[in-house]
């Protein structure tokens, strides 16, 4: 039967996973900085979606 509760490699492939994210959006935010206020919201809420498919 397997085991329910995840296991710690698990655990900090996520953690690790969202910090990437973090840094990308970082990124994406300074990259955008110039942008038109539409684009940087698009892009922003393009993100969001990306970053959580099940809200």
């Amino acid at each position: 039967m397997p085991q329910l509760n995840p296991s710690p490699w698990l655990f900090i492939l996520v953690l690790s996973w969202l910090t990437l994210m973090m840094l990308f959006l970082t990124k994406t935010q300074n990259a955008h900085f110039h942008s038109t206020p539409a684009h940087y919201q698009m892009n922003k809420q393009e993100a969001c979606t990306w970053l959580w498919p099940w809200s």
